[in-house]
């Protein structure tokens, strides 16, 4: 069970009707969003959706065209300062210097932060099983991810960005990242914020989503509220039908003959009550997986 988000602290991020065009493609639109202090946040959209537009704009990389983005309070391109120095990053490039060892890569790292933890640091090497006096450019994919993390959190950072963290690598490494450091970092009462396409790995480790679609959010709210809000709702009718009912709350519905059945959004017994409404008798109410919920907000 996924901890309760923390009401009282202000929010991390907040993006208020954020608008950011790129020639005629629209990659935010309107979009307002906010990010609580404290735990695991998951965004979660196909390619194109505007996550990593979004990031980009969260770390002062990007400057909305229209509307507001504060982290911490401070607009992060206004005052970096104020921001970067709180923020850990790894991107799903993991862009890092070729030419550099393992360990010159700690050591530039740390001059840019003072809060750098040096112990720490030198935990997460070995943690990661990182040869201190390797190449950058002859680390495997997963060894790469594990260098990028580790200066992304040996400063104990606030605020931990992850875009796409988990892209082209192996269960272990992916484990490693939203497993083990993530939780660890929620735990310490700091924030995670990550962009993934991989639901199952969202489903696991958030405690609040959101759903971005076309630059706009579908959906924001606690995983455990997301999951008990939607169901698959299974009903059989008194007589073959050639198209069922509309039943409140439908985001989709398949089946055919005298059953149906409903992808809804709303709480069950509700949802109960309704189909009775049109003379229905539920044979089944199932809860669905993130993936499931995904599909059916974005096509409804």
């Amino acid at each position: 069970m996924h901890e309760p988000f923390p009401s009282s602290a202000p929010p991390i991020v907040e993006l208020h009707r954020v608008t950011r065009q790129f020639g005629n493609k629209t990659a935010l639109d309107d979009l307002s969003l906010t990010v609580p202090r404290g735990g695991v946040f998951g965004l979660i959209g196909g390619n194109g959706a505007g996550k990593t537009t979004l990031i980009k704009h969260v770390l002062g990389m990007l400057k909305a065209q229209s509307g507001s983005v504060k982290v911490f309070g401070l607009d992060p391109v206004q005052n970096p300062v104020g921001t970067l120095g709180r923020i850990g990053y790894l991107s799903e490039d993991r862009d890092l210097p070729n030419w550099m060892r393992v360990c010159e890569l700690m050591r530039y790292t740390q001059a840019f932060y003072p809060n750098w933890d040096e112990a720490y640091a030198e935990e997460l090497r070995e943690a990661f099983d990182l040869d201190g006096h390797a190449r950058i450019k002859n680390l495997s994919r997963g060894q790469r991810a594990r260098a990028g993390l580790l200066v992304a959190l040996a400063h104990r950072p606030e605020l931990l960005v992850l875009d796409e963290p988990s892209s082209g690598l192996d269960p272990v490494v992916r484990r490693d990242i939203l497993g083990a450091i993530i939780r660890t970092i929620a735990d310490e009462g700091r924030t995670v914020l990550f962009s993934s396409h991989l639901l199952d790995e969202v489903e696991r480790v958030a405690d609040r989503v959101a759903i971005i679609h076309q630059g706009r959010i579908l959906l924001t709210a606690p995983m455990d509220e997301i999951k008990e809000t939607h169901r698959r709702m299974t009903l059989r009718f008194g007589q073959p039908l050639d198209r069922p009912p509309s039943l409140v709350g439908t985001l989709s519905f398949e089946g055919q003959g005298a059953e149906w059945s409903y992808i809804c959004s709303g709480e069950s017994g509700q949802l109960r009550r309704a189909a009775e409404a049109i003379g229905a008798t539920v044979v089944g109410d199932d809860s669905l997986t993130l993936d499931e919920i995904f599909v059916s907000r974005i096509l409804s």
